[in-house]
């Protein structure tokens, strides 16, 4: 039996953006092991047949110690295993089993699932994470990008050129993210959901929901995700919150509902993203989109016809934005959910990503 190992830092994004990938390769009767952090979702993943090895890994952690620490732990992964190839996530099993998988001689298959704040920009970390990048990718049977942008940042760099395949950033599920109708409600507004924190566009967010609010009071402004431990202005989120400018409905597992019951979902975000699953989800569900002109969200929306791109880090532009969309009919802001809709079925099926992936990895053997 070949045996597959995929690598990535959470298991929540795993099992969420992945899951039909991982059905797939147990489906086709690869021996499908899974190297990340323990987490709520293991369980489920073991359930499915995947085989856990557990991988201490911090995100945005620095020890050189805890680094060397996880190489380590990646190499004797690699030893256990003897996967036939390998597909990494996110930038450190990318880096560190670009490297382990290149002196092996193990087929290597990494996605770029957005740059990160450790490659863009010019500072020293950034350097080096682009000077790794080059070196561990290099024996890379295929890169897989999510957005055009990043695709040419590695280009430029000479990264793995030629060995480039793009996809439509995750996919989403049509079938369990569908039309949702349109709620009737004159106090369904918009829906902000992601990790609370200033790069996704929480504050933007906020300046608009206390703007809007205050010349439609009857309009809800919801927020759905985990609060970041990092997250400076948690002051003024739990005031506005108490003031009723904001709902914050916590970290839920199923967003549909909420979805179901907002006009519109409000992704101000300017963190380096691949492509955005908000956006995507909810435009599946038949909601229009409020995201930002930037790569890894514009590629979500048809602008005027899905939803709006909006400046990034500019509140003004986003309140003005949000105001423009609720002038519009109703059955003008139910069009624009339904046109977003069909361009999910049109560019970003699931299915596309998977059937790339099993391609490229039945290529990767011969």
């Amino acid at each position: 039996m070949k045996r597959i190992l995929l690598a990535i830092n959470f298991d929540e994004g795993l099992y969420n953006f992945r899951k039909e990938l991982l059905e797939a390769l147990l489906a086709a009767g690869y021996e499908t092991h899974i190297a990340l952090p323990d987490g709520a979702y293991i369980e489920r993943l073991r359930a499915m047949g995947c085989i856990f090895h557990d991988t201490a890994l911090s995100r945005r952690g620095k020890n050189p110690v805890q680094e060397i620490k996880l190489l380590c732990r990646y190499g004797r992964i690699l030893k256990e295993v003897r996967p036939d190839a390998v597909l990494t996530y996110t930038i450190k099993p990318n880096i560190y089993l670009g490297f382990l998988c290149a002196a092996k001689k193990i087929p290597y298959l990494p996605t770029i699932t957005g740059l990160g704040t450790a490659v863009e920009g010019n500072g020293p970390l950034q350097q080096l994470t682009k000077r790794l990048y080059k070196a561990a990718l290099r024996r890379a049977a295929v890169v897989f990008f999510q957005n055009d942008t990043n695709e040419a940042v590695f280009q430029r760099l000479g990264i793995a050129a030629g060995r480039h395949r793009m996809l439509p950033g995750s996919g989403v599920n049509l079938e369990r993210f569908c039309y949702q109708d349109f709620p009737q409600e004159d106090t369904a507004g918009f829906l902000f959901i992601s990790r609370i924190m200033k790069e996704k566009g929480i504050e933007e967010y906020l300046d608009a929901a206390k703007a809007v609010r205050a010349r439609h009071p009857k309009i809800r402004f919801s927020v759905l995700g985990f609060l970041e431990d990092d997250y400076t202005q948690r002051e003024r989120f739990e005031r506005l919150q108490a003031e009723g400018v904001i709902a914050y409905e916590g970290s839920v597992e199923d967003v549909i509902p909420y979805i179901r019951s907002s006009q519109c979902i409000v992704h101000p975000s300017y963190y380096p993203e691949g492509m955005s699953n908000v956006c995507l989800e909810a435009a599946a569900c038949g909601r229009a989109v409020i995201t930002t002109d930037r790569p890894g969200c514009r590629e979500t929306v048809r602008d005027g016809e899905t939803g709006f791109l909006v400046r990034e880090r500019d509140s003004g532009n986003l309140i003005d934005t949000i105001e423009r969309f609720l002038a519009l009919p109703k059955e003008q802001r139910e069009e624009m959910g339904r046109r977003g809709r069909r361009y999910m079925e049109e560019r970003f099926d699931r299915r596309i990503v998977v059937e790339n992936y099993m391609e490229a990895i039945a290529d990767s053997g011969r």
